[in-house]
């Protein structure tokens, strides 16, 4: 991109050492379309060469000659203010004239790229050099954003994920997950047992949500949105049956969790179980997972540790809620809007049961 003043004018581009045996990945714009960037981790140096090329013969006068590297948080609702968490700056050249078309080499060393790139429904987290050429008028200004990728590297305990959940004397379900922490190729495996059933079951799923929380305390907004949902069963259960779940996690778009990023926001997953009686009325029960990027090389110490399960509080959707310690009681899906504003691990019941 330049900008033109009068006079002379120069384009500006940027190349990276070593880019033709790079890998790229893709990021998603802010408009939805997808655009690829080379791909670096944290602690690599960026490094490579600045061009300036004059449009026609004649000087160019200006009044120095600055690369950053930078690395910011974009709030969609606060477009005014980027948070900038990393910023390097070097000088490539002091004011001066040029006569003719010139490069310069530039190195940020061993640079620090403490998170994941990311492009969200409210936030966007990006890498990015740019390039100043400062001039009396109008500077020429070139910017080429690159991805960050975060590797995760995590003890090879992984400690499943079992609660039992029901609707008093009506419903009494057991599952459980086979682990808590996923990577992004990764497979969920887990099973359903139905322990007492006295309710028509039209139908259960599993779905991934993904939940992402930008700002703090009163001005906190949260997005969910339905990555995956896999169909466990269609039609009703007897007491004793026990059904398996298998969902392979590398056809969805997924991100890394990400909590408290700078304090800015967080992107956190969730296996929502979701079970659809005859009447129409939906129960659901959420749990939190950990999703992480494992290295393409496979070592056994990127296996992930599972943190242990916190029991919660449910309730069956009705204006009443109730008490049970076994088993924990399923909540109406109407009613997760007004939970998420709640403590993660307590949830309230504000439906009307028919």
């Amino acid at each position: 991109m330049s900008f033109f003043s009068f006079g002379q004018s120069a384009e500006v581009s940027i190349v990276l050492d070593g880019q033709e045996n790079r890998r790229q990945a893709e990021i998603k714009t802010e408009d939805g379309k997808r655009d690829k960037c080379y791909l670096y981790f944290d602690g690599e140096t960026v490094s490579g060469k600045v061009n300036v090329t004059l449009k026609k013969s004649g000087k160019l006068e200006h009044q120095g000659i600055k690369i950053e590297f930078i690395g910011q948080i974009e709030l969609y609702y606060d477009r005014g203010n980027h948070h900038e968490f990393t910023s390097l700056v070097k000088e490539l050249a002091r004011p001066g004239e040029l006569t003719q078309s010139t490069s310069y080499n530039f190195e940020f060393s061993q640079v620090e790229k403490p998170y994941e790139s990311y492009t969200g429904a409210n936030v966007r987290l990006r890498y990015f050099l740019r390039v100043t050429l400062v001039k009396r008028i109008a500077d020429t200004v070139k910017e080429q954003d690159i991805v960050v990728h975060t590797l995760s590297q995590y003890p090879e305990m992984n400690t499943s994920i079992k609660m039992e959940v029901g609707i008093e004397d009506c419903l009494h379900i057991e599952f459980e997950y086979n682990k808590s922490k996923y990577h992004l190729q990764d497979v969920i495996v887990g099973k359903i047992y139905f322990l007492l059933v006295r309710i028509k079951i039209k139908y259960m799923e599993l779905q991934v949500i993904k939940r992402e929380t930008t700002g703090s305390g009163p001005n906190t907004f949260n997005e969910n949105e339905t990555i995956a949902k896999y169909e466990i069963m269609d039609g009703a259960p007897v007491r004793g049956e026990s059904i398996p779940i298998r969902l392979f996690l590398s056809g969805y778009e997924l991100t890394p969790t990400m909590k408290d990023i700078n304090k800015k926001f967080s992107v956190r997953y969730y296996l929502n179980l979701v079970l659809v009686d005859e009447e129409e009325r939906r129960y659901f029960k959420q749990q939190e997972i950990t999703i992480f990027r494992r290295a393409d090389k496979v070592r056994k110490n990127y296996q992930a540790a599972l943190s242990h399960h916190n029991p919660s509080l449910l309730s069956d959707g009705s204006g009443n809620s109730k008490s049970l310690s076994q088993p924990q009681q399923l909540e109406r899906e109407g009613e997760e809007q007004e939970g998420n504003r709640k403590e993660e691990e307590k949830v309230e019941a504000d439906g009307e049961k028919s």
